[in-house]
């Protein structure tokens, strides 16, 4: 199952979408957050800040709030009504080691289709905010991993070139109450309004253990990707910028 860069998004007209650059937020665990050193500043005086972001997305179908800590500790609460995909975002945030706090309400007496689509859109624009202009980081990530049969494979580039090639080898329509259509939509979705590109791949017999080893290989190469270089002034790019409209 794939999934490419032309998916269909909601308009702007149905949508209204704030991205906040928060450094008071508490962690979703309620401890107060560490300081920390500017991305291309560590260790010389430079100002401190956060990597964080606080994102709300409300429309007539979802209303999503997430906030967001890259360099936390895998803290995540995961509530959209929709069981199994909390289980894939809990492990997302777990793995990759960023606290994570989602909630979601959504119109599931329709379907999942809107909660997931939008939750994983403004969880994309959590991630786009709290990169910032993306400086002094390694940009790359390249992992695999293994659950079980299956094996999970994710290359990803976070420099702001939004493009997916995704191949989930599911075998059911279903996982609990979740579509496995809505599986590679969403990380789609997220790669889209992050500016990720992303390939990934699940192979194996069981679709839990696919879409687990899934996850967990996006979530590691995130964490290698979004992790600060120490050699690195300015961002990894010859062009000199790194932007959400592909031209790093």
């Amino acid at each position: 199952m794939a999934a490419g860069a032309g998916d269909h998004e909601s308009g702007p007209g149905d949508t209204t979408t704030r991205r906040v650059r928060d450094r008071r937020r508490r962690r979703p665990d309620g401890a107060p957050r560490r300081r920390r050193h500017q991305i291309h500043g560590k260790g010389n005086g430079a100002p401190q800040v956060s990597r964080t972001a606080a994102v709300t997305r409300k429309t007539n179908e979802t209303d999503v709030t997430i906030s967001l800590d890259l360099d936390g500790s895998g803290v995540t609460s995961a509530s959209t009504g929709v069981g199994f995909f909390d289980h894939l975002l809990t492990a997302l945030g777990h793995h990759g080691l960023f606290d994570l706090m989602i909630e979601t309400t959504g119109d599931l007496h329709i379907d999942e289709h809107h909660t997931v689509e939008d939750t994983a859109l403004a969880m994309g624009a959590a991630f786009a905010d709290a990169l910032g202009d993306r400086a002094g980081l390694v940009r790359y990530g390249d992992t695999r991993i293994a659950m079980d049969e299956a094996i999970g494979s994710c290359t990803i580039d976070i420099g702001g070139r939004a493009y997916s090639v995704i191949d989930l080898c599911f075998v059911g329509e279903r996982i609990g109450e979740m579509s496995t259509q809505m599986i590679p939509h969403a990380i789609e979705s997220f790669a889209r309004t992050a500016g990720f590109t992303l390939h990934l791949s699940a192979t194996g017999r069981n679709d839990h253990h696919i879409a687990e080893a899934a996850i967990k290989a996006l979530a590691r190469a995130l964490r290698s990707a979004v992790e600060v270089d120490p050699r690195r002034i300015g961002v990894a790019s010859t062009k000199g910028t790194l932007t959400t409209d592909g031209a790093g």
